[in-house]
């Protein structure tokens, strides 16, 4: 696939559609950030509008979006896109949680595809603080003026509250019922770059959270930290399988990030 042709055809797509209450579309996650694969990662992107979106807006763009994911896994990707359209006064006066007008994502796609009134939107997300001061400080504006030209920074704290509330409960989680999203690999490294956010500031993908961990982390994590980091890239399992991951090393880690994460913010 052509990323760019790709990314040229969404934005039409969405421009087309969104028209004069289109303010802007940015790109954050992991194609932002250089550490994006073709096979395993998802586009994600964040729609900025003006007014509420119509009911009829809401069933175009689930279209739209499903002929995105479409054209994405006859590239062999099965992921596809995930994105959030927002109101632009929410950045304007930044409300936490967030509210939204329209989400789609993997986990939403054959909701849509199955019925024509799915609507995931009209509340809140504790998740999009993160993705705003991701887009903010590392996105790239694929229509519209970046968001840091437009809005004042989100306050840090409201990015720690929304990275945190992704990895409490985790540990117990992943024993006894993990949600779909919660592989050994996506917990490891997303505790890596929420400690490393945490001791050092820094606001970092997960490729880049797990990097830290190899230097600043203890040496027994390290085997577990370079497998997932392996299964992130693709370098260390097929392409479409995750990686086989001891349970007691992935708890023992688990456990001591959380101690860790709490004995630091106890020091802020």
């Amino acid at each position: 696939m052509d990323t760019q042709a790709f990314l040229d055809k969404m934005v039409t797509l969405f421009k087309d559609e969104l028209r004069e209450n289109l303010l802007g579309i940015y790109l954050h996650g992991s194609l932002a950030m250089g550490c994006f694969n073709p096979i395993k990662s998802d586009i994600d992107f964040l729609i900025v509008v003006k007014e509420k979106l119509m009911p009829a807006n809401n069933s175009r763009i689930a279209q739209i979006a499903l002929s995105l994911h479409d054209e994405m896994s006859k590239g062999s990707n099965e992921r596809g896109i995930e994105f959030t359209i927002i109101l632009e006064n929410y950045l304007t006066s930044f409300v936490y949680p967030t509210p939204f007008e329209f989400h789609y994502s993997d986990y939403h796609r054959e909701k849509y595809r199955a019925d024509e009134n799915y609507l995931c939107g009209g509340f809140e997300d504790e998740d999009l603080a993160s993705q705003i001061v991701v887009a903010y400080e590392r996105g790239i504006a694929l229509y519209g003026k970046p968001l840091s030209e437009l809005y004042e920074p989100i306050d840090s704290k409201y990015y720690l509250a929304s990275i945190l509330q992704d990895v409490e409960g985790c540990a117990e989680e992943i024993a006894d019922n993990p949600p779909a999203y919660l592989t050994p690999m996506y917990l490891t490294l997303n505790l890596c770059r929420v400690l490393y956010f945490i001791k050092e500031g820094k606001v970092s993908s997960k490729q880049e959270g797990g990097d830290w961990g190899l230097n600043a982390l203890p040496q027994a994590f390290h085997p577990l930290i370079r497998q997932c980091l392996h299964e992130y890239t693709g370098t260390g399992c097929g392409e479409t399988e995750h990686s086989i991951v001891d349970l007691q090393s992935l708890l023992a880690f688990a456990d001591y990030m959380i101690r860790e994460i709490n004995q630091n913010l106890s020091l802020r």
